[in-house]
């Protein structure tokens, strides 16, 4: 039976397995005496074998170009998508600030409706006031009177604060918006079409007429 060399009995070995090792010790050149054999053990840790194809660089594998075209494809359509968001956001807001503008606007035409509905009640009172303080002379007027009179002023000044102010309408040209003709007389002194009297004054409200004034037209 051969005689198995070191190299198989290593392959035996399992990794980190001490074993005994039988050395030759050789006096002459070429010649084992015999006789003068030594047994030394030595204690020998096997490590892990070494894989040969492990130290060879391991081939960087292909891109995987379809993934590519799929990947590219999917962030086209969230472009798309985040386009198609962003346009309905931009016109959602559009019509928000339409809505709340014109919310406001109503708001403020509902407020300016009951303020002339209010106050055009007061009107006639306003009238009277002024008819009776007319009828009254400079050299005729009494305390009590003086005081009716700053009160009226008053009055006037505060609707003057709201915005209600009235028409100056003698001397103008008529104009429908504002005037109610009541009476049309012939006047040679006078240009054609224009407001010589003023039967009742008119108001406007800011922008708005509160009443026509009632005048008479000449020619």
């Amino acid at each position: 039976m051969a005689k198995k060399s070191m190299s198989d009995k290593l392959r035996n070995i399992k990794e980190g397995e001490i074993v005994p090792v039988e050395q030759k010790i050789t006096f002459n050149e070429g010649e084992e005496t015999p006789g003068t054999s030594a047994k030394i053990e030595e204690e020998i840790t096997i490590g892990p074998e070494i894989d040969p194809d492990a130290a060879r660089p391991k081939p960087t594998p292909k891109k995987n170009r379809r993934g590519g075209k799929a990947i590219q494809a999917e962030l086209e359509k969230q472009k798309e998508l985040a386009e198609g968001n962003k346009e309905k956001y931009t016109r959602l807001l559009a019509e928000f600030d339409n809505m709340r503008a014109r919310n406001e606007k109503e708001n403020s035409q509902m407020g300016d409706k009951g303020a002339m509905e209010a106050i055009e009640k007061i009107l006639p009172v306003i009238d009277n006031l002024e008819r009776a303080l007319e009828n009254i002379t400079e050299e005729d007027k009494t305390p009590f009177e003086e005081g009716v009179e700053k009160i009226y002023k008053q009055l006037m000044d505060t609707l003057k604060d709201m915005g209600i102010e009235p028409m100056d309408a003698v001397g103008g040209e008529f104009d429908p918006t504002y005037h109610n003709a009541v009476i049309h007389v012939e006047d040679t002194e006078v240009g054609d079409n224009l407001v010589v009297e003023e039967m009742q004054k008119g108001y406007m409200f800011k922008d708005q007429v509160l009443r026509h004034a009632m005048v008479k037209v000449a020619n």
